[in-house]
């Protein structure tokens, strides 16, 4: 198991190599990546600034992160969350799970990605071409997609 939260961005496939580097167990790896969109609710975007409190947002993530180990056969997992002010096309989000079997580290990168966009404890702003910004709340359809975790 493995989070950072850092400004830096993140190589995917670098991430990928160092979590399966090795390993002969692993039949499945399932990756997701979030990216700054350039729109949003109509708006054009300059900027997606997000916000965090050290030590607590980490703590936070790596909790979340052994839960899906809890509900999952998984071999190995790595949360990667972007911070600070990035441009449309950046990457924010990089989710990745490593299983026997493709079932699981689906399951579990679904999960993990539906925390991240609802609960997880990172601020969002967006501003737009003319410099206003606005901060973001998750979506009714990102709670609800975290609701259907609950019934299994």
């Amino acid at each position: 198991m493995s989070v950072s939260v850092q400004a830096e961005d993140f190589d995917i496939t670098r991430e990928v190599a160092a979590l399966t580097s090795g390993r002969t167990d692993i039949g499945a790896i399932v990756t997701f990546t979030g990216t700054v969109r350039g729109k949003n609710e109509g708006a054009e975007l300059s900027s997606m600034t997000l916000e965090h409190y050290p030590g607590m947002t980490e703590a936070e993530l790596a909790r979340v992160e052994a839960e899906a180990h809890a509900r999952w056969p998984l071999q190995g997992t790595r949360i990667v969350h972007r911070i600070g002010t990035l441009a449309p096309g950046e990457n924010i989000v990089l989710v990745v799970t490593a299983s026997a079997h493709r079932h699981a580290a689906f399951e579990a990168a679904a999960y993990l990605m539906d925390y991240l966009k609802s609960r997880a404890p990172f601020w969002k702003k967006e501003t737009d071409a003319s410099g206003a910004g606005r901060w973001v709340d998750a979506r009714e359809s990102d709670d609800a997609a975290l609701e259907r975790w609950k019934a299994r």
